[in-house]
């Protein structure tokens, strides 16, 4: 077993506790300003991203990292608010599609730049465009062997998610 040195473990905590306080805070500022969760706004934007605002509920469940029956739920809700519709996949009768609405597509369209501008306030501005680059060259690194280690051993990873 290698155990984390001193350097590795300020690191791995700083990205932990750094991580969550950035969601936390990305997550109040949505929830306070548009009455919408973080995660719920994620769904509207891996649909907003997706041919035709639309994508099967199980790969879906990969890009938000959930479990189908706790993403079920979350889409049961955004349903219930209008923001999305599910229907069977005409392609797959045992699949099922999840669509963006008009009232998801102008929430998301309301929303983005308070999320834009608590991305950019918390992180994005905080660093210089070295470090930003530093950040981004190791989390594609890290998001390339996850995705290579779910090729391989499907269920223990997801892929990324691209940030509106």
């Amino acid at each position: 077993m290698r155990w984390l040195n001193e350097a590795e473990m300020a690191a791995w905590r700083s990205y932990i506790v750094a991580t969550l306080l950035l969601r936390q805070r990305l997550h109040r500022e949505l929830s306070d300003r548009h009455e919408v969760s973080l995660t719920d706004y994620e769904v509207l934007v891996c649909l907003e991203s997706s041919p035709g605002h639309r994508m099967r509920m199980s790969e879906l469940a990969v890009y938000m990292g959930s479990t189908k029956s706790k993403l079920s739920h979350q889409v049961g809700r955004l349903e219930a608010a209008g923001l999305v519709r599910r229907a069977r996949d005409s392609d797959d009768k045992r699949g099922v599609i999840t669509e963006l609405t008009a009232d998801g597509q102008t929430l998301l369209t309301t929303a983005a730049p308070t999320h834009v501008e608590g991305v950019r306030e918390h992180l994005i501005d905080l660093l210089s465009p070295e470090e930003q680059a530093t950040i981004a060259a190791a989390f594609e690194r890290v998001l390339d062997h996850l995705s290579e280690a779910e090729k391989l051993n499907p269920g223990a990873a997801a892929p990324g998610f691209s940030e509106r």
